[in-house]
């Protein structure tokens, strides 16, 4: 069933329908790109969204980051924006595959048909032309046949009239016979205008505008089975990006089971545990008798050696310490003489020299340390903390992790900073022994530099080991503190005589810890006196592997040789030297260009 057969006197049907199907095609093209618009916008609010939301300190300051709900939102987070990225590539995908491909086809197809059409009202024409000459030849026919019958009616009228003369008869048989010569004439000049018509309506109807018809049917059919094409590329572009999009759910889905409570409940306590210890008890103090009481009902008392013995709330107070602001440094108790109290204060007597009653000493004491009460206003972090580099004003144990991380921190520079230097070390000889690949002068300051960096940071390191061996043993003298206090048997009442032994014990105890050395003493002393020997003695593993694309000879100190294809284990990546530390399977590890690899790392 073609359209030259079928439809062969429904020209205007033919010419409405295909001017539809491109209008179709148009509409369609206007939809999709009105589609990746929309695609668009949803892409950029979504991205607009996520970096509302995204954290806006990087993960390694911002404290938050380490509990699983927030890196499960940051996940989240991520995943929206790799699926506004998967909505931006539907949107380009229809852009360029649809929108471009079936708006240029649209083009060529509309000049296509505005060729079939002017061609086939050209033979439209030619048709019609050729009936008004066949119409022009028939009439002249008829005139001429009328003239010629009526020149024929007036020769015989005048033959027969006896009064006509013979001159006007022969006139008049003359003129009918050229009428009759020229309807003759007319005759068979419209005979052949009719046979030539007859002809060219033949082919106009059987041939030439079937052909028309038929390519104009050709346009169509490709039009629509383009139009198809175009209609799955919508589901095509969805499609494809379907297994991402399910990946990016997933993702989510993962996302939101990895939420651990009980993890960030112990994050929770890593990050803001402070190492101190709980305050004590508060020691009754009893005002309700007279101060000179005697020595066996009062806890200001005067033992046998005649100097007055002070017992109170000394030694809960600096307990309390730790509870206090956090910005300030610790300041020693001061004595009524304005020297710091000695030692051996909380259970001994007070200094001989400084000759006050006891009853002042305790006045004093009272006005110039104040004890501090353990509440949920000491937890609130003070304002206009001031930032020390050993970290002394945090809490003992959160000071104890940061200088931790500073000291990996330092190591990891170090270590860098270490095969930096070998590198350079490598390439010298190697400029040494082939001049060509360069001067081995301009790496000296390179080199110096690098060294400067590491005794830097050696130096570092020991300054971060002292203070991280300082900050462990406070902690861990907190903990002795509390673990002493809750084993201890309770003070007695205030009202009971001292005990000698005890007094004797404690004085003894308070000797003992006056005597012994600060932990500041060991600050200097070198500590990392073999870092270079203790990381060289690390066991290296590999970090990735790598394929050997060409042959390399390693004929030059710290280098190894590989054949082509040789399969190798990546021990060190290329520190911007172009050369690489390899391992080979055989056994023997060193150094290859770069170049010559082709890397894949864990």
């Amino acid at each position: 069933m073609d359209w030259g057969t079928e439809l062969w006197d429904q020209f205007e049907v033919l010419e409405r329908h295909t001017q539809w199907g491109l209008d179709l095609l148009d509409r369609y093209v206007k939809f999709v790109k009105e589609r990746t618009e929309v695609e668009q916008a949803y892409a950029k609010q979504l991205r607009s969204l996520v970096k509302k939301y995204l954290p806006k300190r990087p993960a390694k300051d911002d404290p938050e980051s380490k509990f699983s709900q927030q890196q499960s939102f940051v996940q989240i987070l991520q995943e929206v924006n790799d699926f506004a990225g998967q909505r931006e590539l539907v949107a380009e995908n229809l852009s360029v595959q649809v929108c471009l491909e079936l708006a240029k086809y649209s083009q060529e197809m509309k000049q296509e048909r505005k060729m079939h059409f002017q061609e086939g009202r050209r033979a439209q024409q030619q048709l019609e032309s050729g009936f008004k000459q066949l119409e022009n030849s028939k009439r002249k026919f008829e005139r001429d046949c009328r003239e010629a019958e009526k020149a024929a009616q007036t020769a015989e009228r005048l033959d027969q009239d006896i009064n006509a003369t013979k001159a006007d008869v022969e006139k008049a048989k003359q003129q009918a016979h050229l009428r009759s010569h020229m309807a003759e004439e007319s005759k068979n000049e419209y005979a052949a205008q009719l046979q030539r018509f007859n002809r060219d309506q033949a082919h106009f109807y059987f041939s030439q505008m079937p052909q028309i018809f038929d390519k104009l049917q050709d346009m169509d059919e490709r039009r629509a089975t383009h139009l198809g094409a175009g209609y799955g590329l919508l589901s095509e572009a969805e499609l494809q990006v379907v297994p991402i999009i399910a990946k990016c759910l997933e993702g989510m889905k993962v996302a939101a089971e990895a939420v651990d409570a009980k993890k960030d409940s112990q994050v929770l306590i890593e990050l803001h545990k402070s190492g101190f210890a709980r305050p004590g008890d508060v020691e009754f103090e009893d005002f309700s008798q007279p101060m000179n009481r005697a020595p066996s009902d009062s806890s200001l008392g005067t033992p046998s050696d005649g100097r007055p013995e002070l017992r109170g709330p000394s030694r809960s107070r600096a307990k309390r310490w730790p509870f206090g602001k956090k910005n300030k440094p610790r300041p020693p108790p001061l004595s009524p003489l304005g020297g710091p109290l000695p030692s051996a204060l909380p259970n001994g007597p007070p200094s001989p020299r400084s000759g006050l009653d006891p009853l002042a000493i305790l006045s004093e004491i009272s006005k110039s340390v104040k004890p501090r009460l353990a509440s949920f206003r000491s937890l609130r972090g003070s304002r206009g903390t001031v930032v020390t580099e050993d970290f002394s004003h945090l809490p003992p144990e959160q000071q104890r992790k940061r200088l931790q991380q500073q000291l990996e921190e330092r190591n990891r520079e170090l270590q860098k900073e270490i095969d930096q230097r070998e590198a350079l070390k490598k390439m010298k000889d190697v400029y040494e022994k082939t001049p060509q690949m360069g001067d081995p002068a301009s790496l000296e300051p390179r080199i110096t530099e690098t060294l400067n960096n590491i005794e830097r940071l050696k130096s570092e390191v020991q300054k971060y080991e002292a203070w991280l061996a300082e900050a462990e043993s406070r902690v861990l003298s907190n903990r002795g503190d509390t673990l002493g206090r809750h084993t201890r048997p309770p003070d007695p009442p205030a009202s009971a005589p001292p005990d000698s032994s005890s007094h004797n014990n404690g004085s003894q105890d308070n000797k003992e810890s006056s005597e012994e050395p600060p932990a500041e003493e060991g600050q200097d002393a070198p500590i990392y006196t073999e870092f270079d020997e203790d990381f060289e003695e690390e066991p290296a593993s590999p970090i990735g592997r790598c394929v050997a694309i060409y042959h390399f000879e390693g004929s030059s100190e710290g280098t190894i040789s590989m054949a082509e294809g040789e399969d190798l284990s990546l021990m060190e990546e290329d520190k911007g030297d172009g050369w690489t530390r390899v391992r080979r399977k055989q056994g023997g590890e060193g150094y290859v260009p770069t170049s010559y690899l082709r890397v894949t790392l864990n």
